[in-house]
This record gives C-alpha cells, structure tokens and sequence, in this order.
C-alpha cells in the first residue's frame, strides 16, 4: 500500500486542503448573503426562483464543507448574518438593482464558484474532498446554465463584439 491510500476520512488534510476548503466556506457565506440581498430586489418571478435556488445550494455547500472542517478539527470562519427581508416597494426606486444587474452578478457568483471548485479539486490528494467538489461543480455548472437561459430569454444578455466571419 502506497502512502495516504487507506479511507480518505481517516487521512489529514495538507494546508492547502485547509486553506482553501475554510476559504470556500467564508466565501460562500458571503455569497449566500449576497444573494439573499439581491432576492430583496428582485421582481422578476423566474430570477427570484434562481436566486433560492442559488441560496439553497450555498447553504448545502457551506454545511457539507463545515462539516468536513470540523470533523478535522478546523474552526470556522465567521458567517455573515442573514439580512433581512425587505418587500421590493419599500425599496426607493432610485436604490433598487434592477433585475439584469441582479442575474449578471447571480451568474458571476456561479462562475466564480467554478473556478474555486475546479481548484480545489486539483490540489486536493483526498479523494473524498475532491470528488465533493466535483459534485459542487456539477451542480453549479447546472445553476449557470439556467441563469444563462434566464437572460437569454429576458433579453438581459450583454454579448461581447460578436464575430463573424465574412468570406469573399
């Protein structure tokens, strides 16, 4: 048997494994308030379906992640508190985001999970932390697309230039 080849439960984690899976949690935390704030502002019915779903699947995350921690002895990071809901007329129509915003910064969110989870899953020499991260990018890959359907048919979708090619 090979160095660190038993359960994967019962092996340590490296510091990177640490660092980067107690930063996905602060992160996290922070993305999930974020998008309970933005919920708030939300008036598209289909964008604020999204953005629970953004939020359930945080939530999921930072539970499955913190557990990990935990079991391995690791403090958490501090959780940002939970805003509070606020009915979209209470808010002044000049200090509201308007919907596209809303699902351009909801999508970035998503993109920017990507590239953590994707991350987090090459350095990890665990196979359990790896294979949870790729399950997390699964289903945020999955989450990205249904906001990239949403703006496409909302017609809040911001393309770059475009090329195309033009043969002679």
């Amino acid at each position: 048997m090979g160095i660190l080849s038993g359960n994967p439960q019962d092996e340590p984690m490296h510091y990177g494994e640490v660092f980067s899976t107690w930063n996905f949690v602060l992160m996290s935390n922070k993305a999930v308030a974020e998008a309970q704030v933005l919920l708030n502002h939300a008036g598209d019915k289909d964008l604020k379906k999204l953005l629970l779903e953004s939020i359930e699947l945080g939530q999921s995350e930072v539970e499955k992640v913190s557990t990990l921690l935990k079991e391995n002895g690791i403090a958490l990071p501090p959780a940002a508190p939970e805003p509070p809901k606020v009915e979209l007329n209470d808010i002044p129509v000049g200090a509201r985001f308007p919907d596209p915003d809303i699902a351009l910064s909801a999508s970035e969110k998503v993109s920017a999970g990507l590239v953590t989870c994707s991350a987090i899953m090459g350095q990890s020499i665990r196979e359990d932390i790896a294979m949870m991260f790729g399950q997390f990018h699964m289903r945020k890959a999955a989450l990205g697309a249904k906001y990239l359907k949403l703006v496409k048919e909302k017609g809040w979708l911001i393309p770059p230039p475009l090329h195309l090619s033009h043969k002679d």
